[in-house]
């Protein structure tokens, strides 16, 4: 199954234009990385969103929103936000901006 590329639009519209943002097709969708690490991304019709780990735990009392599990081996740090968590901008603006906070406490990966 392809990725929602009218969600991408709009992950692209919230994330502007960034020094050091790249995007990439992955896991079978798309990531969004900043300075080498991954921030957001989008599988299938979800939102990925990667956050500080002391956030993790009450992110998943949130509705719509479950740990990031594809393989059998969730990826801790990594949550899911199902269609109906992102449906407004706001919605969608806020799971991001939780995610480039994080991201931004990170060092910069170094290219290859």
């Amino acid at each position: 199954m392809a990725f929602s590329e009218s969600l991408a639009v709009r992950v692209r519209q919230v994330l502007g234009r960034r020094h050091g943002l790249v995007e990439k097709k992955m896991f079978g969708g798309v990531g969004f990385l900043l300075h080498g690490n991954m921030c957001v991304g989008i599988w299938k019709h979800s939102l990925i969103a990667r956050i500080d780990p002391a956030e993790y735990g009450r992110a998943l009392d949130e509705d719509f929103v479950r740990e990031f599990d594809i393989t059998g081996r969730p990826m801790k740090g990594w949550i899911l936000i199902e269609p109906d968590g992102v449906e407004t901008d706001d919605q969608l603006s806020l799971w991001i901006v939780k995610s480039l906070d994080f991201i931004r406490t990170l060092p910069a990966k170094a290219k290859k």
